[in-house]
């Protein structure tokens, strides 16, 4: 990302007809979107490569596996057995998890169990017909010594560690494209383990198996000094497509998804990717009213498609949901989106709760995350819901007229660009906006951290960003408790020491004593801003919505407008992600 002085002179160095075009870009927002759009027409071809020189090192594969010592010891129905290494391995992801709710749901035993037996060998798959005779206990306290030993690891051994994964970082983390030395995200392929999926996944506790080199294609220059396989083995493919962005490439077994190694992203061609994905929601606002008013005129269409079609639009609109069709290719888990949405799905009330045309949906959504709103919605809505379940049954399609296919293409007609993200994009975008108009009125910035986390919350619970209580809660609840309750007595002692420096006729100790009594003050406002902080955000998970749809120049400008730091809402790594918008944006901006 150029600096504004830079950016001066990129402009200067123009030709005329090019400055011309942004010559009124004096805002420094304006500005550098200005130089962005001159980097794409000077750097990017027009017809669609996305690079012209690519050379890395490829992926690190995970480190082969080492059996277990003799000490630890495995037992089936209370008998000593030995397991051959492929079976061990695969006993070893299960005994890490001991310990966790996983390991106890009957899917997940089920599944891994089947995929377990596939790894044994014939004398073992003749023992070891049942999960529950099992004894894992003994590799579960090893492993546990084996966490504690790092923990207790010397200062030399840590930086040992440290000084290997650097020599490594720099040997395969980082790519040359187009003379950029670019850094790499995920160039570390995910050693073997067992699927946990989110929510009720029916595929969790399968096998994760082991990626290969064979496994694996590789994407780079023919020029370029091609990657090369570890000893012995060979790529399943060495490709030149310079119209995608990835380096390599896998299919994954559980879902049969493809995973790609990508660019880190706070490299320049995924800053400028986000840089237009935020433009395109912004666009959007600027046509949204006719859309809307659009949609709104089709509820009373005289073709039952028009109909379906608009009041799916409206629940994209109004609810954030997803189109439908999120699902990978094999996926058996029965997730669904506004499209695929069944009979079974939803439940009308004219009246309920002195609320008018409530709608409540409760499906499984992407990544079997459970959706489930109760909403009031206009009227024509509800009559038109009426009419789409007549004569179905509860496993028929509520909107049997339409497929994402279809919506996608009419969301191309009305706005060049326009998917169903992008108005989820839009709607996270401005929802932040408004709320912190609403909420940021504070002074103290505890206080200020606060209301950002209530609207991004609003956000994540628009985009149903669900997450499970972590472990730990109530437990750093506790300790919060334990600090609050020791401040608030020395806040007490603080006030009567104060007011008894009253009768002191010294303005010195009367001050001395008002400056402990609201430092003390500050202390505890942290604490309890904290503790109601984590309970609000237990159940909610900002991280995505935050990375994924929310503009971060909204939250860039409300930190410059309020003075608070850049660190205290972005961590080093999103920092770096959202470089372009820490630069670009003032604290003016609007969405």
């Amino acid at each position: 990302m150029y600096s504004v002085q830079e950016s001066h002179v990129r402009l200067a160095q123009l030709p005329k007809t090019k400055y011309d075009k942004y010559e009124k870009n004096t805002h420094k927002c304006d500005l550098l979107i200005g130089v962005l759009l001159i980097r794409w027409e000077e750097e990017r071809s027009t017809d669609g490569s996305k690079w012209r020189f690519l050379e890395h090192k490829g992926p690190v594969f995970a480190p082969p596996y080492e059996p277990l010592p003799d000490k630890v010891k495995f037992y089936y129905d209370g008998k000593l057995m030995k397991l051959a290494a492929p079976a061990e391995e695969v006993a070893t992801f299960f005994a890490k998890m001991l310990d966790h709710e996983y390991t106890t749901k009957d899917v997940f035993r089920k599944n891994f169990f089947k995929d377990w037996r596939k790894e044994m060998t014939s004398e073992e798959k003749s023992k070891i017909t049942d999960l529950n005779k099992c004894n894992f206990a003994g590799m579960n306290e090893y492993f546990k010594a084996q966490s504690e030993a790092r923990k207790q690891m010397s200062k030399e051994e840590k930086q040992k560690i440290k000084e290997d994964n650097e020599r490594i970082l720099q040997e395969y983390g980082f790519c040359i494209m187009d003379n950029h030395k670019e850094r790499i995200g995920n160039f570390r392929i995910e050693p073997p383990g067992l699927f946990r999926g989110r929510g009720d996944h029916p595929k969790m506790g399968m096998l994760k198996r082991r990626i290969r080199p064979e496994d694996i294609i590789i994407n780079c220059s023919k020029d370029s000094k091609h990657p090369k396989p570890p000893p012995g083995t060979k790529w399943k493919e060495v490709r030149h497509d310079n119209k995608v962005t990835w380096l390599a490439s896998w299919t994954e077994n559980i879902q049969g998804s493809i995973k790609y190694i990508m660019l880190n992203p706070s490299s320049r061609i995924k800053g400028e990717k986000d840089w237009q994905k935020y433009e395109t929601a912004r666009r959007l606002k600027k046509c949204v009213d006719r859309i809307r008013n659009q949609y709104r005129e089709d509820w009373k269409s005289k073709e039952m498609r028009i109909r379906q079609r608009a009041v799916a639009l409206y629940f994209i609109d109004k609810l954030a949901l997803r189109a439908g069709n999120e699902k990978e290719e094999g996926e058996t888990a029965d997730t669904v989106g506004c499209c695929s949405l069944r009979v079974e799905h939803i439940n009308l009330y004219p009246k309920l709760d002195d609320q008018e045309y409530v709608v409540e949906f409760d499906f499984l959504g992407k990544d079997s995350i459970r959706y489930y709103n109760r909403i009031p919605v206009e009227k024509r809505v509800f009559k038109n819901l009426q009419l789409f379940l007549e004569n179905k049954q509860p496993g028929d399609d509520l909107f049997d007229r339409l497929n994402t296919s279809i919506l996608n293409k009419h969301l191309q007609e009305l706005m060049d660009g326009l998917t169903a993200k992008v108005f989820r994009t839009y709607n996270a975008s401005i929802t932040l906006q408004q709320q912190l108009k609403e909420l940021s009125c504070c002074e103290y910035v505890p206080a200020k951290i606060l209301s950002y986390n209530r609207a991004n919350r609003a956000v994540a619970i628009l985009c149903n960003h669900q997450r499970a209580p972590p472990k730990t809660f109530e437990k750093s609840m506790q300790n919060l408790q334990t600090k609050v309750i020791p401040a608030r007595k020395q806040l007490k002692a603080a006030k009567a020491e104060h007011k008894a420096s009253h009768d002191d006729k010294s303005k010195k100790a009367v001050e001395v004593k008002r400056k402990a009594v609201q430092r003390i003050e500050e202390q505890l406002m942290k604490l309890q801003v904290q503790a109601t902080d984590r309970e609000e955000n237990k159940q909610i998970a900002l991280g995505t919505s935050k990375l994924n749809y929310l503009d971060p120049r909204i939250s860039v400008a409300w930190c410059k407008k309020f003075g608070i730091p850049i660190e205290k809402i972005y961590n080093k790594t999103q920092r770096e992600k959202f470089a372009w918008a820490i630069d670009m944006a003032e604290k003016d901006f609007e969405f």
